[in-house]
């Protein structure tokens, strides 16, 4: 890439733990405060997903609906933060925190890489409250999405933060289906770089390798970090392909 990235060492110093360090059976539910404090005690860096809710507040929270991680009906978009901060994830005392309540919990111990989540429809209130919740904080954070309009807002109003993108050769998740065919092609093939200026790929570990990610690397000297990484096989992928790993459900 002719531009200079915004790439800083503590990127992919440290095995980055996908929705904090979580053991269900343990009681330590994705993406929860209990999540968060696992991964930075035992110093791993944290991926965590942030989606928006009624009142336009970034939550922690992986899905678009309640159901599976609280057993309530309905969508996080639909419900206030106040609500959603008084469900329990799991059945277990852990509740949906906020962004910020998130980011102070961590205290800047360990890196923490913000996945905003998108239905890519243009809307950018979920951008622009994450931007601002992590303008107040000086600790090593990164954002990421899936979305590149979100990437290339991101280079408009968080310039200093660094941004990525998060990708796969194919889309094989139904959600993907409502998209275009020459928007998947784009996707897969990083043809929206001028459009999203990341400074950082996160892709995925079944694809590796692949000469997406390798150019990246190679010609582009972008750091990768490679998702989710839960076998042996997997882990030898992400070291032989990648810079550092998104892990789950094994301590590296």
């Amino acid at each position: 890439m002719s531009r200079a990235l915004n790439a800083p060492d503590w990127l992919t110093a440290r095995p980055i733990a996908h929705r904090g360090l979580h053991d269900r059976a343990a009681g330590v539910p994705e993406n929860t405060l209990a999540a968060a404090e696992a991964a930075a005690s035992a110093g791993y860096a944290i991926e965590c997903d942030v989606q928006i809710s009624a009142d336009g507040e970034a939550m922690v929270f992986h899905d678009a609906t309640l159901g599976r991680l609280t057993g309530a009906e309905g969508a996080v978009e639909a419900t206030s933060a106040a609500d959603l901060g008084g469900l329990t994830i799991f059945g277990t005392a852990e509740r949906v925190p906020t962004l910020a309540e998130f980011l102070r919990h961590v205290g800047g111990r360990v890196p923490v890489v913000v996945e905003i989540k998108s239905r890519f429809d243009g809307d950018r209130r979920l951008t622009r409250r994450t931007a601002e919740v992590v303008a107040g904080f000086s600790a090593p954070i990164a954002l990421k999405s899936f979305d590149p309009g979100i990437v290339g807002t991101l280079a408009a109003i968080a310039p200093t933060v660094p941004r990525g993108i998060v990708a796969e050769a194919s889309q094989d998740d139904p959600e993907y289906e409502r998209l275009s065919p020459s928007l998947r092609t784009a996707l897969s093939g990083l043809l929206h770089l001028d459009e999203s200026r990341p400074d950082f790929l996160s892709w995925r570990v079944g694809d590796l390798p692949g000469p997406v990610p390798y150019l990246c690397r190679r010609l582009g000297g972008m750091p990768v970090m490679t998702w989710t990484v839960r076998t042996p096989e997997q882990r030898a992928l992400a070291q032989a392909h990648a810079d550092q790993m998104v892990f789950e459900g094994f301590r590296p």
